[in-house]
């Protein structure tokens, strides 16, 4: 199976704009058998399946992460929190 290495998770804020976070891949596994991924801080955390299905994973005690409201893969070439470069 081939995994993406990283993806944008946007969240909807109270703000006008929605919360994005980077999250890479882990070495680990979810229940549902789909890599781990987290952002650098490691509180957020979600098992992602290869057609692009979101499970939020807690990270701590009574934590209780809302899904996000977009999720999308990043090239590794490419800058999180900007669109693609067309051809690129």
């Amino acid at each position: 199976m081939t995994y993406v290495e990283r993806y944008e998770l946007a969240f909807t804020a109270s703000g006008a704009e929605d919360d994005v976070v980077v999250v890479r891949r882990t070495e680990r596994a979810g229940a549902g058998g789909s890599p781990v991924y987290e952002d650098e801080s490691g509180i957020v955390r979600a098992e992602i399946s290869e057609q692009g299905e979101v499970r939020m994973l807690a990270s701590g005690a009574h934590q209780a992460a809302g899904l996000p409201v977009t999720v999308r893969p990043l090239d590794d070439r490419e800058p999180a929190g900007e669109p693609p470069v067309p051809g690129g």
